[in-house]
């Protein structure tokens, strides 16, 4: 198990910047969110419209990223959303096995899954023409007047269930140390998940 600690802790890295990131994204959001508000009572007051769609959208994007890549992130300190009342009272090694059964079998799956499915829909929104070149000139834009472009914001969505599916072997590489009586090589990246009751 000793060689893989080294593709945990690259994992880890991965989901701790995205998670760091996406504090920071919240500031951006509230500040865009205060000057689309600001911008559209000035133009009523004005009587002229002078906020545009691109400062609207460029809200949801943003809103969107924070979800994005926070998922692998909450994965790796698990704090994600999970009722414990019945988990919290088991034993390490149970918990270990609940957790990698999840694992094989929900949020691994999941995650390929939701791959297969975007790619292609994300290659599209670049401009990929039938014959598999790019016409970025093609690129899915919004259909808004003034809107921003689709393309970037979708490719988020390979981002967020590629580090998810990272961070998701990982933790199963971790679960299975412990089931193993090899937990201690990877304690220093595993976070306890004992509390009584975790709701977030």
């Amino acid at each position: 198990m000793r060689p893989l600690l080294k593709f945990t802790k690259f994992a880890d890295r991965i989901s701790e910047f995205l998670g760091e990131l996406s504090a920071y994204i919240v500031l951006i959001t509230v500040l865009v969110g205060f000057v689309n508000v600001v911008l559209r009572y000035t133009g009523e007051r004005l009587g002229r419209t002078i906020t545009t769609n691109a400062v609207i959208e460029a809200q949801w994007y943003l809103y969107t990223l924070i979800f994005f890549f926070g998922f692998a992130y909450i994965t790796k300190n698990g704090i994600n959303v999970r009722v414990d009342f019945w988990f919290a009272d088991q034993s390490e090694k149970t918990r270990a096995w609940i957790d990698v059964v999840g694992h094989l079998f929900a949020l691994i799956p999941f995650c390929l899954l939701a791959l297969y499915v975007t790619f292609p829909s994300v290659l599209t929104s670049w401009g990929q023409m039938p014959d598999g070149s790019f016409d970025l000139s093609k690129w899915e834009v919004s259909s808004d007047p003034n809107g921003l472009p689709r393309a970037p914001i979708k490719s988020m969505v390979l981002v967020a269930f590629a580090s998810l599916l990272l961070q998701g072997i990982a933790e199963l590489i971790k679960h299975i140390a412990i089931i193993r009586g090899e937990g201690d090589i990877f304690k220093e990246t595993i976070v306890e998940t004992d509390a009584p009751v975790r709701i977030e």
